[in-house]
């Protein structure tokens, strides 16, 4: 087998940190990249246009970095690349003259290869050119580093997984595996398919990739409380009443209702990417910025969490989902659903959690929303203007802000619901934010951890949920229906007032127009 290289976790701290990691890895040795599923849409419109962003970067060098495309379509090398042009865009600022040049010589580093996944064929052959390029790279005994992406459905983890323990195995460094989601449909599957990677991969090998983690709100919320003294004694019990994590989107299935109704708002939105967020806001500050660290706190957090109850779940099914011919005529499955997390520590306990996820909704939004107890003796009536909130807007329009009272302007004194605003937009119009799939898989090649779900963690969230997803299954709870375009089911919002969250009516947060502050 040879001797397989042990490289230490080096956090990207920043791009340039990435930069200079990648850099200093690289230096005469190679990296094969390899994304199965190739042809199909995950890879078509993240995988691929995150690579070309690294790439346009300077982070993927096109004389150490070769790309290879695995998918099952009859395709050659120029029938890939002419189906990924479209979505490779060039950046307005990009220094070069002809953007469009930089679009070639991304495609160029792309050799497709068309195979089947449970058969050997395609894999040697895969292995074949992966060898060339690194023979060609790094000699015959220089180090290697291999990347292989699954853009794939779960099902066909197992098998792949095995042919590249098999027949692709590098034996002159590293070899990292990226896991799409979901992670199975309840424990049991969970757990079975963590056995059959674990088999042949070690924890440290597989990247388990969730994209809201990569999101630059939920990756700013350490920052933001452990970087900020005035946080340290509100965020807790004694100052916050209630936190809500939501997920709203205006549109339904749009004919991938099949796919969907396999799993529902629950095991799509819910359980992974607000659960993760919801680690975030809850955990205690880690001893360092070590992945194992920081890890550990968030499953301290799942480990705290209380059985949901019943009278605290509301499900969904918004009126046109049936509708949808790819979709099972009796289908019960929601696609709506607010449900209570209770985490039952000292610094959380009496606190309630609102998951509150939904499709076919008024809006398009992703937010985190914390609301803070009533001001004791309210000499101003502050309770007329609602609450204090601290809210971070994850998407669209990235914002943190304040809800607070203040003076209206003018002669009387009268008070009035304003906000304390950091919209990202106007703050930082210099800077390109990162799409979620760009910076994770930046925080792969540099071997960092951190955002990135471990196997303890992934269990322990299908610990909190299987319960109540087997029993939705079953038919034991039965989606309310809604019309599209609406809040959801009415019985949502009482489920939220009833839990202690005050709606405040009358104010409208907008953010800030670019042309207000020329």
């Amino acid at each position: 087998m040879g001797t397989v290289e042990t490289i230490p976790t080096l956090p990207c701290e920043s791009l340039s940190d990435g930069k200079n990691t990648l850099t200093k890895f690289l230096e005469g040795s190679c990296l094969s990249i390899v994304v199965f599923g190739a042809s199909g849409d995950l890879a078509k419109k993240k995988t691929f246009p995150a690579l070309f962003n690294l790439f346009r970067q300077g982070f993927l060098p096109s004389d150490r970095v070769r790309i290879f495309g695995y998918g099952r379509s009859a395709l050659t090398d120029k029938g890939l690349r002419d189906r990924l042009i479209g979505y490779l865009k060039p950046a307005k600022t990009d220094p070069r003259k002809d953007p469009s040049s930089v679009v070639k010589e991304f495609l160029d580093l792309i050799t497709y290869i068309s195979g089947l996944y449970d058969t050997v064929d395609g894999y040697l052959k895969l292995e074949h050119l992966i060898s060339q390029h690194e023979d060609l790279k790094s000699g015959e005994k220089g180090q290697t580093r291999r990347l292989f992406y699954f853009a794939l459905p779960p099902s066909v983890y197992p098998v792949v997984c095995r042919m590249i323990k098999q027949h692709c195995v590098n034996k002159r460094g590293w070899m990292r595996l990226v896991v799409e989601k979901p992670f199975g449909k309840d424990l049991a599957s969970s757990n079975e398919l963590s056995d059959q990677l674990g088999e042949l991969f070690t924890e440290e090998e597989i990247y388990r990739i969730d994209h809201y983690l990569g999101k630059e709100i939920v990756q700013n919320l350490l920052v933001m409380r452990f970087a900020n003294r005035f946080f340290l004694p509100l965020w807790n019990r004694d100052s916050i009443d209630n936190v809500q994590i939501v997920f709203k989107e205006d549109f339904g299935t749009e004919g991938r209702g099949g796919y969907f109704d396999d799993y529902g708002i629950i095991r799509d939105i819910i359980q992974n990417h607000l659960l993760q967020v919801l680690c975030l806001v809850a955990m205690e500050k880690p001893v360092s910025l070590n992945p194992e660290d920081i890890r550990d706190e968030k499953v301290k957090v799942l480990k705290a969490i209380q059985p949901i109850r019943d009278d605290e779940v509301i499900l969904g099914q918004y009126d046109g989902y049936l509708a949808d011919p790819t979709v099972p005529k009796n289908s019960k499955t929601p696609t709506f659903a607010a449900i209570v997390l209770r985490i039952c520590n000292e610094r959380w306990d009496g606190v309630p959690f609102v998951m509150k996820a939904g499709k076919a909704l008024d809006t398009r939004k992703a937010e985190i929303r914390v609301q803070f107890k009533d001001v004791p003796g309210d000499i101003f009536r502050c309770q007329k203007q609602g609450r204090n909130e601290f809210v971070m807007r994850l998407q669209p329009s990235e914002a943190m802000y304040m809800k607070l009272v203040v003076k209206q302007p003018g002669l009387e004194m009268a008070a009035i619901q304003s906000e304390l605003d950091l919209s990202y937009r106007e703050r930082y119009q210099d800077i390109v934010i990162p799409e979620a799939y760009e910076r994770l898989l930046l925080d792969i090649l540099c071997g960092d951890q951190q955002h990135f779900v471990r196997r303890d963690e992934l269990r322990r969230a299908w610990e909190i949920f299987t319960p109540l997803l087997h029993r939705i299954d079953k038919g034991e709870f039965k989606p309310l229906i809604y019309p599209e375009g609406s809040r959801g089911p009415p019985e949502a919002d009482r489920l939220t007032e009833g839990i202690g969250y005050v709606r405040t009516y009358g104010y409208v947060w907008n953010p800030p127009s670019l042309k207000a502050g020329m």
